[in-house]
């Protein structure tokens, strides 16, 4: 067996709407590829003798050992490696269930997808699957150190990937609201909401938390005065930075027990406690030190430790912390108890798990040897002995949830603290004997207040009731009534796109709102380039969706981008399909015009319950994509008679039509006109019918987010096909005696299209054609059919980017089509594209009609303007002379382009 390719999916994709992390191996089984499971001697046993725990996998007989019995029975090597993948993650703890399996067009190559919880841990997981089934194939089993190997690489991969305790709480919290989010790049931030609405936060900080607020906390000494001075309870306490002062300061504050701890550390680290004496004073400071250049060194006050919360002004939670400890039985010894409590399954390394696993260390020892105790002494039953000073469940403590117990005056005390020190979010540390009576009757005090504090020991307690801490912290960011997601108006089809995309975009700016796009071209915020290039994969719409500019993002969604990664959101209100035709066929396992659909229907299925789908009633294909659509559906049509949009119209659905020469919205019994298409300059004057279908889905798409029909007839007077803003789609230069146009048509529809509008033109029509190197044989025969029937006379060039195919070829299949077609066309190679087009300029007859489908725009335009084209008021006079007749019948016999 032998890995092709192997791809991670983080959106909405071709397998699933639903579950967006899939991983798609395509795998070829080479010598397994007609060898079913029950064909391979031992394989059977070996599997179960290795992963046992597969006996849970139902499979299609939908009962226990359903999936097993398909392995005794005979089942291709695909779908076991499918099934193998899955189950080694959920062994080292993500549960992940989906899954599938298909065999490509090329006999023997399968693609198998699974889900995945964290990205590399499933890409891991794919691999190891393929190493343990070839493992036993060859051997009869898999070795156990090597299984056991793979669980522990993909379980410290899941630990490498998760967020914090208190980032995932507010993820999962974003995500019951519907709320998005993505992962930045920078600082371990989290972008909560799309565009213009996007909240921040890392950790526990958010973008509500002021630098003050967040400094002055980090400042314990200053934290400490600035209570002090508000006549809030502080422990007494000065700063030194020099072992000589440390017994002054002792001295000042009447002498022990006292706490030392450095001035800026976090996590408890450095802190020692209950100090008696000035041998441990001196051990203390030596250990603050090493932390800080400046030590806090303040009285010791008696009382349990206790963490609480205030968010947003208002007291959330409250939990009382105890530090690392063993209990004794009366028979192990402390080390032995240590080991016994971390196999709890609720410990874990770090902050991944509930608690944290105990460490031994110098201060542990320290400790112990204050207690009189060692790792071998063997504890009575009941008694307790402390392995850490401080209560911070980063170093082994628990906590109990006292959310009910905390007395109203300690609230008050504690939301009064948060507003004094300036926090969003803030974690007040108090220690009293009693935390249901006030501070100053017991004689508690505040000890700290903590910026960012961590979220684990609220949202799962070790012991009393779980508090949803998270809530509060969306409920300040994003208030009721307050969205999170800027309107997505996504755009895809074979051909179309780029003109659509950038048309929606115009109208959304007729309403004054920042409008992000992306498209072939590049990424845009209004009238600004972001980056130029191909710009419609799942990347480039996170740039729109990231930007905090951004108040409608419309995305040019193409099939590569889909089938790479996903969608690169997880639903938009509008999404355009513009049509399906046969091009990219071949590709990335899509081979046929069906399952082309399917792709770049995903787009539709992706729609809110709330959106609409734009669907063009004149492509069947596309049509029917409305049996999958969850929300709302809009039809768009040349031919206002279409049975789709008649009996939508019927049933009250609105769709737009091209009816006696103009675009108009239709809504049960109303009629809507926007504007008569001869005073829509993208339509060429209306001579260019793809250009009236890309217009009626623009106005369809804008108008179903109620855009006003007066700025969708204000737009679509001021759009034009012009190389400022639709460069390379039905741009027209006047020449003087010859005009030339360039699109960008590159497959069969595409030239089809463009034929609606070239074979009106009064003159001789001159085709510079082409097409991309990675198109199938039959493709390129086509294109020579069809320019055979669209131009007199024919230059067949190649691009520059042969994308693998040897020079010359795709001309002479090109030439193969024309001459099938028209055998006595006169047509000429000329395979470098910059004379190919200079020659077809130069040979230009007057009144004639060079028509250019380059490779890339902006040289050929640059070549153009070069020969100082005229400007043009509208369409040119020789393109308003074309017969009106012909015309007519090639907008109704047209499809969209």
């Amino acid at each position: 067996m032998r890995i092709l390719k192997i791809q991670t999916l983080r959106g909405p994709n071709y397998w699933s709407i639903r579950r967006h992390k899939l991983i798609v191996m395509r795998l070829d089984l080479e010598e397994l590829a007609n060898k079913p499971s029950n064909e391979i001697p031992g394989f059977y046993e070996g599997l179960v003798g290795s992963l046992p725990s597969l006996e849970e996998h139902f499979c299609s007989p939908g009962v226990r050992g359903g999936f097993l019995h398909r392995v005794r029975q005979g089942t291709m090597m695909g779908h076991i490696i499918e099934h193998v993948a899955l189950e080694l993650q959920e062994l080292a703890g993500k549960q992940v269930g989906f899954g599938r399996t298909r065999e490509t067009a090329t006999p023997g190559v399968y693609q198998v997808v699974i889900e995945y919880a964290h990205e590399q841990a499933g890409r891991y997981a794919t691999r190891a699957a393929v190493r343990l089934c070839r493992s036993i194939v060859d051997t009869g089993s898999y070795p156990q150190k090597e299984l056991e190997q793979d669980l522990k690489d993909l379980k410290e991969l899941h630990q490498e990937a998760a967020l914090g305790p208190s980032t995932e709480a507010l993820v999962k919290e974003a995500e019951a609201r519907d709320i998005p989010w993505m992962a930045l790049s920078a600082r371990a931030m989290i972008q909560l909401g799309y565009g213009c609405y996007q909240k921040r936060v890392q950790a526990t900080l958010s973008d509500h938390s002021g630098i003050l607020g967040v400094e002055l906390a980090c400042d314990k000494e200053g934290t400490k005065q600035t209570l002090r001075d508000a006549g809030v309870p502080v422990p007494r306490g000065t700063v030194i930075q020099f072992l000589d002062d440390l017994e002054v300061a002792i001295e000042d504050l009447g002498g022990y027990p006292i706490v030392i701890k450095p001035l800026n550390g976090n996590h408890g680290r450095g802190i020692t406690i209950d100090i008696q004496n000035w041998e441990e004073a001196e051990k203390a400071y030596d250990t603050a030190k090493a932390i800080s250049r400046s030590v806090i060194i303040e009285r010791y006050y008696r009382g349990n430790d206790h963490r609480v919360l205030v968010v947003n002004g208002k007291l959330v939670a409250v939990a009382e912390r105890i530090p690392a400890h063993v209990v004794g039985d009366g028979k192990s010894t402390i080390e032995e108890l240590i080991e016994e409590t971390n196999r709890h399954p609720n410990r874990g390394e770090g902050h991944d798990n509930v608690l944290t696993k105990i460490t031994v260390d110098h201060t542990s020892m320290n400790l112990l040897d204050r207690q009189g105790y060692s790792l071998d002494t063997v504890l009575r039953e009941g008694v307790w002995c402390y392995l850490r000073a401080t209560a911070n469940l980063s170093t082994g403590g628990i906590a109990i949830d006292r959310t009910d117990d905390i007395h109203p005056e300690n609230i008050w005390l504690a939301e009064r603290v948060a507003k004094i020190i300036g926090l969003d979010i803030a974690g007040i540390d108090i220690v009293t004997p009693d935390i249901t009576k006030p501070l100053r009757e017991v004689d508690g005090v505040i000890v700290e207040v903590n910026a960012a504090p961590g979220f684990r020991m609220h949202v799962c307690p070790s012991q009393g009731l779980p508090r949803n801490v998270a809530a509060p912290v969306m409920e300040m960011l994003f208030p009721s009534g307050q969205p999170s997601r800027v309107p997505i108006v996504a755009v895809t089809g074979t051909n179309g796109k780029t003109t659509t995309t950038r048309l929606i975009a115009h109208i959304y700016r007729q309403t004054e709102q920042v409008v992000g796009y992306t498209t072939t071209d590049g990424i845009y915020i209004d009238d600004h380039l972001v980056e130029k290039g191909d710009t419609t994969g799942p990347q480039s719409a996170q740039v729109i969706l990231k930007d905090p500019t951004v108040e409608v993002a419309i995305l040019e969604t193409a099939r590569g981008g889909i089938l790479r990664s996903g969608l690169a959101f997880d639903r938009c209100d509008v999404g355009v399909v513009l049509n399906v035709a046969a091009d990219h066929l071949g590709i990335g396992d899509i081979d046929t015009i069906e399952q082309m659909a399917n792709l770049k229907g995903v787009l539709a299925e992706s729609v809110s319950p709330h959106g609409y789908a734009i669907l063009n009633a004149d492509d069947p294909r596309v049509a029917a994509m409305a049996q999958k659509v969850k929300g709302n559906v809009a039809y768009f049509s040349m031919n206002p008679e279409n049975p789709v949009v008649q009996d939508h119209r019927r049933q009250g659905g609105l769709a737009a039509v091209y009816e006696n020469g103009y675009l108009s919205i239709l809504r049960g019994d109303w009629t809507l006109r926007i504007e008569e298409a001869v005073h829509v300059p993208v339509t060429m004057s209306g001579l260019a019918p793809f250009m009236i279908a890309n217009a009626l889905a623009a106005s369809l798409a804008a108008f179903a987010q109620g855009v006003p029909i007066e700025a969708i007839r204000a737009a679509l007077t001021t759009f034009r096909a012009s190389v400022e803003q639709t460069p390379g789609r039905m741009n027209l230069f006047n020449l003087g005696r010859y005009h030339a146009l360039v699109d960008y048509a590159h497959n069969a529809a595409g030239y089809e299209a463009l034929g609606g509008f070239v074979r009106n033109w009064p003159g001789e029509r001159i085709g510079i054609v082409g097409g991309p190197g990675d198109r199938r044989d039959e493709d390129f025969i086509e294109l020579g059919r069809l320019s055979a029937k669209i131009f007199d006379r024919i230059i067949i060039k190649e691009d520059d980017d042969l994308r693998g195919r040897p020079s010359g070829e795709a001309a002479k299949l090109i030439a193969q089509g024309i001459i099938q077609q028209k055998p006595d066309c006169r047509y000429e190679v000329i395979l470098k594209e910059i004379d190919a087009i200079n020659t077809g300029l130069d040979q230009a007859a007057i009144g004639g009609l060079v028509v250019i489908l380059p490779e890339t725009v902006g040289p050929i335009i640059s070549l153009i303007e070069e020969r100082r084209p005229l400007p043009e008021n509208g369409t040119s006079s020789i393109a308003s002379n074309i017969n009106k007749t012909e015309l007519q019948r090639s907008v109704v016999n047209s499809g969209v382009s």
